[in-house]
């Protein structure tokens, strides 16, 4: 089959016109953006969780400082002099009115400077699982824990940390 010229031209013609509608009935919209910086919430640690003297028995035991700062004793330990003991308290700062969760650690190891070691675990918080900042923007943050004492654990002043997490929800 052979074309005219001209029947040729308009088929072009016609080509061109149809991208030229195609290319016509594009558009473009222009999209919105936003942020919002935010005050990061810290914790720091005010004072130590510290369970004061014990005595070390025949057989194991263990002593419990509750988040309000309350401590006892189970199996072979005995509670010496309370001393400084009590809860660890920390700072919580952020934004003002804002909820945040908590993490605690399961377990932590203690020890003194002949490697000897006890275990420290099921931590407790108040408030406990999530916290909630003051107007200000601040709350304090009471951590309590079980210690574990070995049957005969080796006298000495037993140390380590742990971490706290804070995160706003």
């Amino acid at each position: 089959m052979k074309l005219h010229r001209s029947a040729l031209f308009v088929f072009m013609l016609s080509g061109i016109a149809m991208l030229a509608s195609q290319t016509a009935s594009a558009s473009t919209a222009t999209g919105a953006s936003s942020v919002t910086v935010i005050q990061p919430i810290t914790i720091a640690n005010v004072t130590p969780l510290q369970f004061g003297a014990v005595v070390s028995g025949g057989s194991s035991g263990t002593v419990v400082m509750s988040s309000a700062g309350a401590r006892s004793v189970t199996g072979g330990s005995v509670l010496g002099n309370a001393g400084s003991a009590g809860a660890a308290t920390f700072a919580v700062v952020g934004l003002p009115s804002a909820t945040y969760s908590i993490t605690l650690p399961s377990s932590v190891t203690v020890a003194d400077l002949s490697s000897n070691n006890m275990t420290i675990d099921t931590f407790t918080s108040n408030p406990s699982g999530t916290g909630s900042l003051s107007v200000l923007g601040t709350q304090t943050l009471n951590v309590g824990a079980t210690l574990h004492v070995n049957a005969n654990q080796a006298t000495g002043l037993y140390t380590g940390t742990f971490d706290v997490t804070v995160v706003y929800n």
